[in-house]
C-alpha cells in the first residue's frame, strides 16, 4: 500500500493556552517539531495546514492555508484531501499539532483497517479522534454536500462518508489545549524517563535503549 500524504492540523487560534500554541515548548520542544517528528515515521511526504501562511515559522515544511469560508478542523480536512490529491496520493493522515504522544503504529494501523471505507478514525472507549485519521483522497468529492448540510465537525463528517473505527488506549490521544494541559504532558515525559530509569541496563554508565 503506497504511503499516505501527512497534514498537520496546526491552524487553530489556541486561545485557551493564550494563543500560538503550535509554538509552545514541551521539554524544550515545540510542539509542532514534535509533530513533524512524529509524522516523518509514516511518510517522508508532509503538509502543514494553517489558517494564516506565517502562522509556524522555521518549518521547511509545504505549507496549505485553508479555506477561510470553512470553520474549525474541517478547513484543515478540506485542505489536506486536496492537496493528496494534487500529490496523486491515495490517502491523507491528518494528526493534530497539540496531541503529542500519538501512538507510532498510528499510520500503519490505520492503512491496514481502512478496507474499502473511505475513513479509518482511531478510538479509546467511548471517544472518537476524527482529527488522527487516515481518510481516502476521494472523500474530497464528498464535502460540498457535507458543507451543503450546514454540518462542520469531522466526527459528521466521517458518519457521513462512512468510516472504521480502530481501537487504541485513550492516553496516546491525550491533546494540549491550555497551560495545564501542557503541564500534564510535562508530568507524563518525567513518568516515562523515570519508568525507562527503572529497566535493566538504563542506569549510570549504560546506554538507553
Amino acid at each position: 500500500m503506497r504511503v499516505p500524504l501527512v497534514v498537520i492540523l496546526a491552524g487553530g487560534e489556541g486561545r485557551r493556552i493564550g494563543g500560538g500554541k503550535p509554538l509552545r515548548e514541551l521539554r524544550g520542544e515545540r510542539l509542532i517539531d514534535r509533530a513533524v517528528r512524529t509524522a516523518r515515521l509514516w511518510s517522508g511526504d508532509l503538509r502543514l495546514a494553517l489558517r494564516e501562511p506565517g502562522q509556524v515559522p522555521g518549518l521547511d515544511v509545504p505549507v496549505l492555508v485553508d479555506d477561510h469560508n470553512i470553520a474549525g478542523p474541517l478547513a484543515g480536512l478540506g485542505s489536506a484531501l486536496r492537496a493528496a490529491r494534487e500529490a496523486n496520493r491515495d490517502f491523507a493522515l491528518t494528526i493534530p499539532c497539540d496531541v503529542p504522544f500519538l501512538p507510532p503504529d498510528l499510520g500503519p494501523r490505520l492503512q491496514a483497517a481502512i478496507g474499502n471505507r473511505l475513513a479509518a478514525v482511531p478510538a479509546s472507549g467511548a471517544d472518537l479522534h476524527p482529527a488522527c485519521a487516515l481518510w481516502r483522497a476521494e472523500t474530497l468529492d464528498c464535502l460540498p454536500a457535507y458543507l451543503a448540510s450546514g454540518r462542520r465537525s469531522l466526527i459528521g463528517f466521517a458518519e457521513a462518508v462512512g468510516f472504521v473505527r480502530v481501537e487504541w488506549s485513550g492516553g496516546q490521544f491525550f491533546n494540549v489545549n491550555s497551560e495545564s494541559d501542557l503541564a500534564e504532558a510535562e508530568r507524563r515525559l518525567d513518568s516515562e524517563i523515570e519508568d525507562l530509569d527503572g529497566l535493566p541496563g538504563t542506569g549510570p554508565g549504560n546506554s538507553r535503549p
